[in-house]
């Protein structure tokens, strides 16, 4: 735990022969690098003794944890023995929330290098035999063939021909994908096709064709002994689904070539991927529904954010995607003052605030500016934007949302079923982040040995399956408990998803509709946590 705040910025040396602060200012252009990639290679030069002792990693911000709250923690593989710098595989981002931000202005601290040399006695988790004896035991099978095969859509799914998150979302999901800040959930069904193909044929496939057809360029975490390989790398950027989602179809970008190089401006940076998606997209819809002007928002001219009547998927996504590089330099540099307010104040509190700045053409354009952003809200002032999935359960009223603690599926149910669905699945996922394992092992084979494997190993421990309940405490002494939808996209990202999979139960004919929803949600999540 980091407590208090160091007068100067500080990295924190970490080893097995203790911890040790030095005062560092953060170094955001070096050599050929910048931003946090700038950071971590001049670290790994200027302290190369502790890296190559200890043989450790370092965790980093980049320029945007100091100006914004949306910093990230960034950690880049490096081999200290070499002083190589290895982006392209292994790269790590701690993202959601800001936790670099938290770092950075919170307690001046700009950077961890972790280390040691202990090396742990012999325990069974090392112990293939027992591995193996405990996967018999469960699926009739070694441990290495259950691996395999529960997490083939990770590896390569031959049924499919890809594999990965990218590979595989894209023609799972297909009419189903949220499109334009959601606005997709608006079109028509057979209109939502349409755009999945060009989807497919313009971003999906020279992904697909340079990692799977030419070649094999796959990669795992940097954890020798796993056989997944689910870090796709293309031309030396590993490509995942919701960052290039983020920077892709979601902004109005339908080509490739240009995710790829916002991603990385986005990673440079030290900014998380989904949360800068939806800001784009919040601007970019503000503009295409007169609430601002280009100008206003620091750009040179006016983004194409409309899918059902004019969008060309390669001119269009060309001129949107050096738009969004521009929101996402002047995000970081706070270049106009509507940028200014949505980097220091997060996208729940700048909507308030540009409601008011902007009040009169609110009131003509009838719209608000929070109507067109998709957020959940904790408390007075947080929020949570969903993570790239049409799906209720990202906006539901869970203790934890940005991630998968929920019921993510593009489905509908009654509130109270739904809610139960998703909060199985937020305590088995809290349960498998507690046990330190790779959640793309998860539901195949660990969750049905976790209590075994804990039992085994630990002599008699089980896991901590209050987790999630004491989170849910915490965040109501915190005053961080979920709140009703503010965002009328927010609500219609559920009731959307009712009439496509044709509910008759839930009409949501009115905004009481959304609440009685939401309330039956929250009770049932309640009372499964025992919570009074």
């Amino acid at each position: 735990m980091i407590a208090g705040k160091a007068k100067r910025p500080t990295v924190i040396f970490l080893s097995s022969d203790g911890i040790e602060l030095k005062s560092i200012d953060p170094v955001f252009e070096y050599g050929n690098y910048h931003g946090a990639y700038a950071f971590t290679k001049y670290l790994l030069d200027a302290y190369r003794d502790f890296f190559v002792k200890y043989n450790a990693r370092a965790v980093v911000v980049g320029p945007a944890a100091l100006s914004t709250y949306n910093g990230a923690l960034v950690s880049i593989d490096v081999n200290p023995i070499k002083g190589e710098f290895r982006p392209g595989g292994a790269e790590d981002f701690a993202a959601r929330g800001g936790p670099g931000t938290a770092l950075a202005m919170g307690h001046n601290v700009v950077g961890i290098v972790a280390g040691g040399t202990y090396r742990a006695r012999y325990v069974k988790v090392n112990d293939m035999d027992f591995i193996n004896k405990l996967m018999i035991e469960s699926f009739k099978k070694p441990f290495r063939q259950v691996m395999d095969e529960k997490t083939i859509k990770y590896r390569f799914d031959p049924s499919m021909g890809t594999g990965g998150t990218f590979g595989v979302n894209y023609p799972h999901y297909r009419e189903l994908l949220p499109l334009f800040g959601y606005k997709s959930i608006y079109l028509p069904r057979e209109v939502r096709i349409q755009h999945v193909e060009a989807i497919l044929r313009l971003f999906w496939k020279p992904f697909n064709d340079e990692v799977f057809v030419k070649g094999k360029s796959w990669y795992n975490c940097g954890d020798f002994g796993c056989s997944v390989v689910c870090k796709k790398v293309w031309r030396g950027k590993k490509v995942d689904y919701e960052p290039f989602h983020a920077m892709g179809p979601f902004i109005g970008n339908y080509v490739f070539e240009e995710a790829v190089s916002l991603v990385d401006l986005i990673d440079q940076y030290g900014l998380d991927a989904i949360e800068m998606g939806h800001v784009v997209a919040w601007i970019f819809d503000a503009i295409e529904n007169g609430l601002l002007r280009p100008d206003e928002a620091g750009l040179s001219d006016k983004p194409v954010f409309d899918p059902p009547m004019r969008f060309n998927p390669e001119t269009d996504s060309r001129r949107n995607a050096r738009l969004a590089s521009e929101v996402i330099k002047g995000f970081v540099e706070k270049s106009s003052e509507v940028l200014k307010i949505i980097a220091e104040n997060g996208v729940r509190v700048a909507a308030r605030k540009l409601d008011e700045v902007f009040h009169d053409r609110v009131l003509r354009v009838g719209k608000s500016f929070r109507d067109l952003v998709v957020y959940a809200a904790y408390g007075n002032d947080g929020y949570m934007t969903p993570n790239l999935y049409w799906a209720p359960g990202m906006v539901a009223p869970m203790y934890v949302l940005g991630r998968y603690w929920t019921n993510y599926t593009p489905t509908f149910m009654g509130p109270e079923d739904f809610a139960k669905s998703s909060l199985g699945r937020a305590i088995a996922e809290a349960l498998i982040d507690d046990a330190g394992l790779c959640r793309f092992h998860r539901g195949g084979w660990a969750e049905p040995v976790l209590e075994k494997l804990y039992v085994e190993v630990t002599g008699g421990m089980g896991p901590n399956k209050n987790l999630y309940k004491e989170i849910a405490e915490y965040s109501i002494k915190a005053g961080a408990e979920p709140m009703p939808w503010e965002s009328g996209r927010a609500r219609d990202v559920v009731s959307t998803m009712a009439r496509e999979i044709g509910s008759k139960d839930w009409g949501f004919e009115d905004y009481e509709d959304y609440i009685n929803w939401w309330r039956k949600f929250k009770v049932t999540i309640d009372k499964g946590l025992e919570i009074n």
